[in-house]
């Protein structure tokens, strides 16, 4: 079958997970299990910070940016992922695929400037507790946020544009769940080593630029914990600041996994890297709610009142 050659095409087609095809049916029902665990979790977690004025602290302004994001990281793919296992709807329009592509990237890197934001916020918590309200106004807090959100739009809006600029003049299969930078790049005509060059250095900096500073900022942490004088408060530090490097590992490991395994991975079989790259946008959403919520007292006292009522 030969393909006209344009730059803007109808539509591609997703083919869920290669080599999983007649289990996709069953493996349907735990993802759509755990998307809906996300999403209530999220969600909870957003009208309880939001209906008790006691948590309207800094922390708790950085977990709701945590939790809409992951919001929308979820909601961006699953549904499309779902109706491809359980209906076979493996069409997707090219508007549509450049769409779920740029949130899947942008929220990925404004998720990233959060838990920066949310190191930092421990950090002044920590190692500087008597200018801890001074810093962390309402103001500062919406003007990082603001930043990070800035951030994620700016690093990836070139990158659409430039995907939207190539010519697609081949098959039009992608070997994905959902419509990832390379893969859709992949299937592109001419010259795409641009496209390949820009997403491999934005994604290197953005995550190496965090990752370093949230590691400079837990050391800091680290050191300043262990010269408490109470045990208590040292128990106390380390339990919250344990709860935020577990998120942050949650995120970065399969992230990097599947970002870095689509372009060097060959080795790698599809199904597995695939899976992986589907349950980064889930296990972390979902998660994250369930750590906090745990880990946090005001949170869980305000969840199990709520219930009980």
């Amino acid at each position: 079958m030969s393909y006209p050659n344009h730059s803007s095409p109808t539509s591609f087609t997703l083919t869920g997970i290669p080599g999983l095809e007649d289990a996709q049916f069953w493996i349907a029902f735990p993802f759509c299990t755990m998307y809906f665990m996300a999403v209530l979790g999220n969600i909870t977690l957003l009208l309880v910070i939001r209906m008790d004025p006691s948590l309207h602290l800094p922390m708790f302004y950085f977990l709701s940016m945590l939790a809409a994001i992951d919001l929308v990281l979820t909601t961006s793919t699953m549904p499309k992922l779902l109706s491809i296992f359980w209906f076979r709807s493996h069409e997707i329009n090219f508007e549509g695929c450049v769409a779920q592509m740029f949130f899947i990237h942008s929220f990925s890197t404004v998720e990233s400037g959060v838990l920066l934001t949310m190191a930092l916020d421990r950090y002044l918590a920590i190692c500087k507790p008597l200018r801890y309200s001074a810093i962390l106004t309402g103001r500062t807090i919406a003007k990082l946020g603001l930043a990070a959100a800035v951030r994620g739009i700016a690093i990836v809006t070139p990158l659409m544009c430039m995907v939207t600029s190539l010519s697609y003049c081949g098959p039009r299969v992608i070997r994905h769940s959902y419509c990832e930078h390379m893969s859709v790049v992949k299937l592109a005509c001419g010259n795409t080593r641009p496209n390949s060059i820009y997403g491999i250095t934005a994604a290197t900096v953005v995550v190496g630029s965090d990752s370093i500073l949230i590691a400079v900022s837990y050391m800091l942490i680290l050191r300043e914990v262990i010269g408490l004088s109470s045990r208590e408060a040292r128990l106390k530090s380390f339990g919250t600041c344990g709860s935020h490097v577990g998120v942050i590992l949650l995120f970065y490991t399969p992230g990097l996994f599947s970002f870095y395994t689509q372009r060097w991975g060959q080795s790698i079989p599809a199904h597995l890297h695939i899976l992986m790259a589907d349950l980064y946008l889930l296990v972390p959403p979902m998660l994250n709610p369930l750590i906090y919520g745990m880990r946090t007292k005001a949170i869980r006292e305000r969840v199990l009142s709520l219930l009980w009522q």
